[in-house]
């Protein structure tokens, strides 16, 4: 590891909002910020604006600056009350990372992780009490005989930060499988307290059922107490032979998930297959259609399943991506640096290398922007600092911790 100062890769630019790169033509005002060709043209939104949103702009000019790189593929990014920041990276370590660009030493006490394929250790946040408690969640892939499968744990962080102390595993996906994909997952916790976990259904065919079996927690978005305990009121308790942990199901591998200020509004970004990442507006017990209805097409080819994109008794996505920018974390906006963004949901793209800024008006997306598009980098999470700076972490080798904000 090693810090960098924020200076050194200073990057200013004037935002092209429709416009994967600099120099390229601006699409007229209105018209939609997707041009590339659909991977499934047949298909149609079943509303407008579902997807190809209008283009919007940010006048503004910005710079972005590195404030520290060397971090080993960065999945987690999640702020302290002190203005540092918690970064986990996959193969199993989490840092410090200061907001001047200071690398800390690995924390020690977190359990081992298996960071085959897709796994590893994934999200971070701070309990909502942390000035109290300081206790930190985090999900990871755990080994387990006969596989893996994705766990949620919790400790509570030193008061120098060096180690966590305490950890108990208060969440454990089931059932185990031996595979090396699709493990979601991100953290919330919601306003009232209780923690909201993403799920993946584990990507390979024999699985992708169990995305619609109240029996797996595969393919689910799952709600519990901070203590790992089910709350009463989720809307499987009690139904014979389901999980109670589930809050809502027919997921495919969601990496992503906010919790809208003010209306206190769960929302899920998920990774499809070729054309089909979605956002979802959590409901409690609702289906989310995978992989009986889907947009977009099988990575190899071919229609998923029947090739249905609607299916009496789930839930269309509020918007979907064709082709896919393969969403990353998420948070919504707020903040006194960009006030014009207020109530945007940013998202992080991982294979078109920026951060979307989606307007939203009464649960639709009715604008669309590219930022951090020079970067060049995989950009897994996004936050928001306590200026209001954008902050990211970018999945690479080398990965990155980089501060967006107007420029002067």
């Amino acid at each position: 590891m090693r810090p960098a100062a924020l200076a050194a890769s200073s990057a200013l630019f004037v935002l092209a909002a429709a416009c994967g790169s600099q120099g390229e033509a601006r699409p007229q005002a209105g018209a939609p910020l997707e041009t590339r060709p659909a991977n499934s043209p047949d298909q149609r939104p079943a509303f407008e604006d579902q997807t190809r949103a209008p283009a919007v702009r940010t006048e503004r000019a910005l710079t972005h600056t590195v404030a520290a790189s060397g971090l080993v593929h960065p999945w987690g990014l999640a702020l302290l009350p002190d203005g540092d920041w918690l970064v986990t990276e996959k193969p199993g370590r989490m840092r410090i990372v200061t907001a001047a660009g200071q690398v800390g030493a690995p924390i020690t006490g977190l359990p081992a992780v298996d960071a085959r394929g897709q796994g590893g250790l994934l999200d971070v946040v701070v309990s909502p009490d942390f000035a109290r408690d300081r206790l930190i969640y985090w999900s990871y892939v755990e080994p387990r005989e006969g596989g893996n499968a994705t766990s949620v744990a919790r400790g509570r962080l030193s008061d120098d930060g060096s180690r966590v102390d305490n950890v108990q595993v208060i969440f454990r996906a089931l059932p185990v499988y031996d595979g090396d994909k699709h493990y979601g997952s991100s953290l919330a916790f919601a306003p009232d307290g209780k923690l909201f976990v993403t799920l993946g259904e584990r990507s390979d065919r024999p699985m992708r059922p169990q995305a619609q079996d109240l029996a797996s927690h595969m393919g689910k978005t799952i709600r519990i107490d901070a203590d790992g305990s089910v709350p009463a009121d989720n809307p499987f308790v009690g139904r014979p032979g389901a999980r109670p942990e589930i809050w809502s199901l027919g997921h495919r591998n969601v990496q992503g998930i906010a919790v809208q200020p003010g209306t206190g509004a769960v929302w899920t970004i998920e990774h499809g297959a070729r054309g089909g990442d979605e956002l979802n507006l959590e409901k409690p017990g609702a289906n989310y259609g995978w992989p009986d209805a889907a947009y977009g097409l099988e990575y190899a080819g071919g229609a998923i399943n029947t090739g249905a994109t609607q299916r009496p008794g789930t839930e269309q996505p509020v918007y979907y991506w064709d082709p896919v920018i393969a969403p990353g974390g998420a948070v919504f906006y707020q903040g006194a640096m960009f006030p014009e963004w207020t109530g945007n949901l940013l998202i992080a793209a991982l294979k078109d290398k920026h951060i979307a800024r989606l307007v939203i008006r009464n649960d639709r997306v009715v604008g669309e922007e590219r930022l951090l598009t020079d970067l060049g980098e995989r950009v897994r999470d996004v936050a928001i600092g306590p200026d209001g700076a954008v902050w990211a972490i970018t999945d690479e080798q080398n990965g990155k911790l980089v501060r967006l904000t107007p420029a002067a």
